[in-house]
């Protein structure tokens, strides 16, 4: 079984063997978890990744609910400049305004515009300065898939008088 230079004395031990092996698998459990922990690592850059698109989707979405409630803000401001020019105000209403579906890549996301406007006078005129929040957000609350931006803006209009003629 061993050749004549490697066989053992007699009554000496026998010569240690398999430590291959266990070198072996030492290696391939380390190996095994760099594996996983680079798996894990792509992982989480893969969601990240995602989530940050979708944050920047999110604001997109929450711009346009701003930019829709500028546009029921000023566009009373704006009917029939040529027979009655300015003579209607826009009034914001008590509760929060869903947006219609929006298209594209932003249609999974529900868009809340909420609206406040304080009046007063200043210098005989009559000023409303309208306070718009928008708030766009998709997936369900406590799930990591959540994603919400919100967004504010102020619109202020000037009146010579309320419903009256432009400052």
């Amino acid at each position: 079984m061993y050749p004549e230079r490697l066989k053992p004395a007699p009554g000496a031990p026998l010569l240690q063997r398999g430590f291959s092996i266990v070198a072996a698998i030492f290696l391939l459990v380390i190996l095994s978890a760099l594996g996983a922990f680079m798996l894990s690592m792509s992982t989480m850059q893969h969601t990240t990744s995602t989530q940050d698109m979708q944050g920047s989707l999110a604001y997109q979405a929450a711009r346009a609910g701003i930019e829709w409630g500028a546009y029921q803000v000023m566009n009373p401001e704006n009917i029939n400049p040529t027979l009655a020019p300015f003579t209607k105000q826009y009034v914001c209403p008590g509760a929060p305004s869903t947006l219609p579906a929006l298209g594209g890549t932003l249609s999974k996301f529900t868009v809340t515009v909420s609206c406040s406007s304080t009046s007063f006078k200043e210098g005989g005129n009559s000023v409303t300065v309208y306070q718009l929040t928008s708030s766009a957000s998709v997936g369900t609350a406590p799930a990591s898939n959540y994603i919400e931006r919100s967004m504010q803006a102020s619109i202020n209009t000037c009146r010579t008088a309320p419903n009256g003629a432009a400052c």
